[in-house]
C-alpha cells in the first residue's frame, strides 16, 4: 500500500521536551514543598496532557482538585516560559521531514499538549516545515487516545485514514492510530519501550527517524 500523509505526535517523537517539562514540574513542586522527580520518571508521566502530568505528579494525598488546579496554573505558566529552553528536535527528524516533503506526503503534528504551546515549539523548531494542520489539546476535542482530532486532521488533509502513517512514541499514540483506522507506527527513541508500542498496537517500529522515508517509497 503506498501512504500519502503522516501524522507525528510532538514530544518524544519529534522533539525531546523531556527536561523543559520535568524542570516547570519539579519548580512548582519544591515552591510547594512536595517531594521533586528525577527527569526519567517523566517518561512515564507524560503523554496524556499537561494537567494529568501535574495530577500524577503530586503525592496521592495532595491530589484534591484545587490544589492540582493550581499547581498546573503555576506550571504553565512557568512553562509557557521555558518550554524552549533544552527542547531540541531528535537527531534526523528535519531531514526526515524534508524528505517526506520532496515526496509530496501530507504532514501533520498531533499533540496532547496545549494547543498554543504545540504551536509555540513547532513554529519555533520547525519552521522552514509546511504542515497541513498542528493540533494541540483544545476544548473542542477529546484528547487522545479518542480518535476524533486525527480523523480531523486526515479531513484536513483530504485523505481517508487508511492512506495515512501515525507516528508516535507512546500507547496513546498507537491507540489513537488504531482507533482511526490509521497504520500506528512507534519510535523506538521516544519516552517509551518497544514493548509497550507493540503491545499497543504498532504495526511497525523505527530506530531512526529517515527508517520512516522507506514506508512511503515502496
Amino acid at each position: 500500500m503506498t501512504f500519502k500523509g503522516a501524522i507525528f505526535d510532538l514530544d518524544g517523537t519529534l522533539a525531546d521536551t523531556l527536561s523543559d517539562i520535568a524542570g516547570s514540574v519539579n519548580r512548582v513542586l519544591k515552591a510547594h514543598r512536595y517531594p521533586i522527580h528525577p527527569e526519567e520518571d517523566f517518561k512515564l508521566l507524560v503523554g496524556r496532557g499537561l494537567d494529568n502530568l501535574m495530577q500524577q505528579s503530586l503525592p496521592e494525598n495532595s491530589r484534591q482538585p484545587a490544589i492540582v488546579s493550581k499547581c498546573l496554573a503555576e506550571m504553565m505558566e512557568d512553562y509557557r516560559e521555558n518550554c524552549l529552553v533544552n527542547t531540541r528536535l531528535y537527531d534526523g527528524i528535519l531531514e526526515m521531514l524534508t524528505t517526506l516533503k520532496s515526496l509530496n506526503i501530507k504532514l501533520a503534528v498531533f499533540s496532547n499538549k496545549a494547543e498554543p504551546l504545540t504551536y509555540r515549539i513547532v513554529s519555533r523548531l520547525l519552521r522552514d516545515i509546511q504542515f497541513v494542520k498542528v493540533m494541540g489539546a483544545r476544548t473542542d476535542f477529546p484528547r487522545k487516545p479518542h480518535p476524533a482530532g486525527a480523523l480531523f486532521i486526515s479531513n484536513q488533509m483530504g485523505l481517508s485514514p487508511g492512506d495515512i502513517i501515525y507516528v508516535g512514541d507512546s500507547d496513546v499514540d498507537m491507540i489513537t492510530a488504531t482507533s482511526a483506522g490509521m497504520y500506528p507506527v512507534g519510535v523506538l527513541w521516544g519516552f517509551r519501550s518497544g514493548e509497550e508500542l507493540l503491545a499497543n498496537g504498532a504495526k511497525q517500529l523505527v530506530n531512526h527517524p529517515l527508517e520512516l522515508c522507506r514506508l512511503f517509497t515502496v
